[in-house]
């Protein structure tokens, strides 16, 4: 498959980060009663989505602030199946980059993080509360940041239209129960809310 080439910039990578939200709205990948979603023909299951919320949930529940971060999350299972489509528009983009992301990398920015946030807990309850990520899912979410980043470093230029010319490109096709996906904004329709966010330093410890 061809994937179109374009070149990103560091600030427009970041308001790509801003710009990819949480969920509602109402598309495809009917005859396929497993798959939430079909990415350049593979599926994307029902049961990966339901895992994933579940994590999150469980997480939210144990939170002091759980019914409240519930009630602000919204239906989880569109947010986490919107998180993995995106997911998977950037690592498209950075594999035709070139680009990839080392475990050592990603550790190295966790720590780097933990420091920010005055310790590993501390960083947790940010993304959870923040940003809807169970701890499990930490590493990942970072790994995804570098990807953007290092992408964004390698090419220069319209990162927006560069994620959605390969949003476009993957051909993706979300089951009607999660949404309508926008390929243009490489989101779900109709949400509100922002996927990836900068959290702000606590003004005092957790």
């Amino acid at each position: 498959m061809h994937r179109r080439r374009s070149a990103l910039s560091v600030s427009a990578a970041a308001a790509l980060l801003l710009g990819v939200p949480l969920l509602s709205g109402c598309g495809g990948a009917e005859g396929r009663p497993g798959a939430a979603a079909v990415v350049d023909g593979e599926e994307i299951p029902v049961a990966a989505v339901q895992a994933r919320a579940e994590a999150v949930r469980d997480a939210q529940r144990a939170d002091p602030e759980g019914e409240q971060l519930i009630q602000s999350t919204g239906p989880v299972q569109r947010y986490m199946l919107n998180y993995l489509l995106v997911e998977r528009v950037v690592e498209q983009a950075a594999q035709d980059a070139g680009v990839s992301v080392s475990r050592a990398e990603v550790q190295e920015y966790r720590a780097a993080e933990e420091k920010r946030f005055r310790g590993g807990e501390a960083l947790e309850t940010v993304m959870l509360r923040e940003r809807a990520i169970a701890p499990d899912q930490i590493d990942n979410a970072l790994r995804v940041e570098l990807l953007v980043r290092k992408t964004a470093e390698a090419l220069g230029g319209d990162v927006e239209r560069v994620f959605a010319e390969t949003a476009a490109d993957l051909g993706i096709d979300v089951s009607p129960r999660y949404g309508t996906w926008n390929a243009e904004q490489v989101t779900l329709a109709g949400a509100t809310d922002p996927w990836i966010k900068p959290a702000t330093v606590p003004q005092e410890p957790f």
